[in-house]
């Protein structure tokens, strides 16, 4: 019988953890968010990552700039929150407009204050299994699946989307981990030949039930990162009603991997305030 990967529950508990070890520390770490424009979404994600800093006891500040801000300027406000000892760790909400070159910023974000593990030097971090900053979805995923103790060595595993933020670092971590894996992109020429294969299927191409039934072998593991609002209701990536009876564990959405994202953020800013103290890491 099927069980549901419950990331609300699981995400709780780090919350909680993270907001006890906060309540130890000298002082608050302070978690800076850069939101470029008024996109709808972007805002809602904001408010929950700073409503969330605000429980656990991290100080939230919010630079919110024009959408037609020049990349100048918000490289400009990097460099002030990368010597600002009172900020902890530094978001820049994605996406940004077309004139800011998300590489520029990524690699403009001190690495020991970047919180969503994209600096090159994290990267890198990570190809080398060094301990540090993990791009956040990514690292929530592995910690629901080691927390229901999924198995991932000499797992066969296809990740469905190859971006920097999802689908590269969470193919990494199953490298990590002695997956076999497998990435499909939009150029895959059969994903449906990849998918019946694998063990464990991770999907985060934001493209409404691309991964359905006849897609997936019994008991597969299926993680779902996708999420897609239509005509006032969301979905994911996966074909839940149809997949759900097939596989062993799956992640709903919503309630799957979006609350471990914003978990793993704020367990982030307290390793980046770790680690420019001089902590644990």
């Amino acid at each position: 019988m099927v069980q549901l990967i419950d990331g609300k529950k699981v995400a709780r508990e780090l919350v909680d953890k993270v907001k006890q070890e906060v309540a130890t520390l000298p002082s608050s770490p302070g978690l800076a968010v850069i939101l470029i424009g008024e996109d709808p979404a972007s805002e809602i994600y904001v408010n929950i990552k700073r409503k969330r800093c605000n429980e656990i006891g991290i100080v939230s500040y919010l630079h919110q700039l024009d959408s037609s801000v020049t990349q100048d300027v918000v490289l400009q406000l990097i460099d002030k929150l990368n010597n600002d000892p009172k900020i902890t760790g530094i978001l820049v909400q994605m996406p940004t407009p077309s004139q800011i070159s998300d590489n520029k910023i990524m690699i403009a974000v001190n690495p020991k204050k970047d919180v969503d593990g994209f600096n090159p030097i994290n990267i890198g971090n990570l190809v080398l299994k060094k301990e540090g900053l993990q791009s956040c979805t990514p690292r929530g995923i592995h910690k629901l699946l080691k927390y229901y103790n999924i198995p991932l060595q000499g797992q066969e595993v296809v990740v469905i989307g190859s971006s920097i933020i999802v689908g590269n670092p969470v193919a990494q971590m199953f490298l990590n981990a002695n997956s076999t894996v497998t990435v499909c992109n939009i150029d895959t020429k059969d994903l449906k030949m990849h998918t019946q294969k694998a063990d464990i299927i991770v999907s985060a191409t934001g493209k409404k039930h691309i991964l359905t039934a006849d897609m997936i072998k019994e008991e597969a593991v299926i993680v779902d990162v996708g999420i897609i609002r239509e005509n006032g209701k969301i979905y994911g990536d996966v074909d839940f009603e149809n997949v759900k009876d097939k596989c062993s564990y799956i992640t709903p959405v919503p309630g799957g991997v979006g609350p471990m994202t914003i978990a793993c953020l704020m367990e982030n800013t307290l390793i980046a305030y770790n680690l420019q103290n001089g902590g644990e890491k």
